[in-house]
């Protein structure tokens, strides 16, 4: 696994403009292509007179998904420009569709690219982006009777708790950076007074 991907803060729409065009590139997180293509069609939706509805999206932490279109603009003048930004900032996990009012001025080939990708390129800024590191998932089992002050102090401490669950005991999991584990196992067992169980499990991404 990679050690982090940038992605997306979170949906949001920038817009800009290159010779009376409007071009207003959406951006949204994406978590598998079928999330990306009905981002896509919802888009096209919201703007149903619009000249084109251009998108790109890159989905895997090692982009092993990249998609592009453009939509009727010529052949890799939209698309392709906007699928390089994303994976120029290093951005996965993401989709953004440029929909596009023509303003009246062709801008040529040269003209589309920069424009298109850099439409990406602004939202991008706008928007913001947040970094996923790699994770080690822990599993920690505890008595209902400490539950509740462990987990108050794990989130003071900022980690990364992923779900609670109660049953005859309850089981809390946690994303850790891999060089933290040990030394959460010593922190946990001094805050429950060694009444916690811990397991390490496979790999995620979380906030880095």
């Amino acid at each position: 696994m990679r050690d982090g991907y940038v992605t997306v803060a979170g949906e949001g729409v920038h817009e800009t403009e290159v010779n009376r065009s409007r071009f207003l590139c959406a951006l949204a997180p994406a978590a598998t292509e079928e999330d990306a293509q009905a981002f896509i069609a919802r888009v096209r939706a919201l703007h149903p007179t619009a000249s084109h509805h251009c998108f790109a999206y890159v989905i895997g932490a090692d982009a092993a998904i990249q998609k592009a279109g453009d939509d009727g603009e010529p052949g890799g003048t939209a698309g392709l420009p906007m699928l390089q930004m994303l994976l120029r900032r290093e951005v996965r996990y993401a989709v953004a569709v440029v929909t596009r009012y023509f303003g009246g001025t062709k801008l040529g080939a040269g003209g589309l690219i920069r424009a298109y990708g850099g439409a990406v390129g602004a939202a991008l800024d706008a928007l913001g982006t947040v970094t996923r590191r790699r994770l080690r998932l822990a599993v920690v089992t505890v008595d209902h009777g400490r539950a509740g002050r462990l987990e108050n102090d794990l989130r003071a401490t900022g980690r990364d708790v992923r779900g609670v669950t109660y049953g005859a005991e309850v089981v809390i999991e946690v994303g850790l950076p891999e060089a933290e584990a040990e030394s959460f196992r010593a922190w946990l067992a001094g805050v429950t007074a060694g009444g916690a169980r811990l397991e390490l499990g496979g790999e995620t991404y979380g906030p880095g």
